[in-house]
């Protein structure tokens, strides 16, 4: 049972599911879903539609480089079966997975890292803006705590009063 990839989206294309486009250069294209077969018949760049996976690898949302990458890759020459090279390929691919799964989870948490420290400052600001809103105008006014300190501006005077603009 061989599992292609969406040549679109760059999801996994299961024997029996999608469509297949053969090119006049006998260039063969294999679509997930016609989602991906329209896009693909718009002449869309996969890069620049933010769902697939070229686009979040493009923009670091995705991991690009890492060595568990290299036993996706296709490969045409036949092997002659071995029950105990095939024993020891299955318990790879079980460990080769959880490389996987731990490096992106660490992968996500790095670019999360600033993300809730952003977040805590736009909502104290935003807290700042809108207090009135939490407590009343007139406790505001009893209570120092909440007030919050008043800036002072200083505005240079440019222009002589000749100049001015009369209302």
């Amino acid at each position: 049972m061989r599992l292609e990839k969406c040549w679109f989206c760059s999801s996994t294309v299961y024997p029996g599911h999608g469509i297949q486009f053969v090119r006049n250069d006998a260039k063969i294209f294999r679509f997930c879903r016609s989602k991906c077969h329209k896009n693909f018949k718009m002449k869309r760049n996969p890069r620049k539609v933010k769902w697939t996976k070229a686009y979040r690898r493009l923009h670091g949302k995705d991991m690009t480089q890492d060595s568990t990458f290299e036993f996706e890759r296709r490969r045409n020459r036949p092997e002659r079966y071995d029950r105990n090279v095939t024993e020891m390929t299955l318990k790879a691919i079980k460990k080769i997975d959880k490389i996987r799964v731990d490096r992106e989870v660490r992968h996500h948490k790095m670019r999360m890292k600033g993300k809730k420290a952003f977040e805590q400052q736009a909502a104290i600001k935003e807290l700042e803006n809108s207090i009135d809103l939490v407590k009343a105008p007139v406790a505001l006014q009893q209570d120092s705590q909440f007030t919050l300190a008043k800036i002072k501006v200083e505005v240079s005077r440019s222009q002589p009063e000749g100049e001015r603009m009369e209302e």
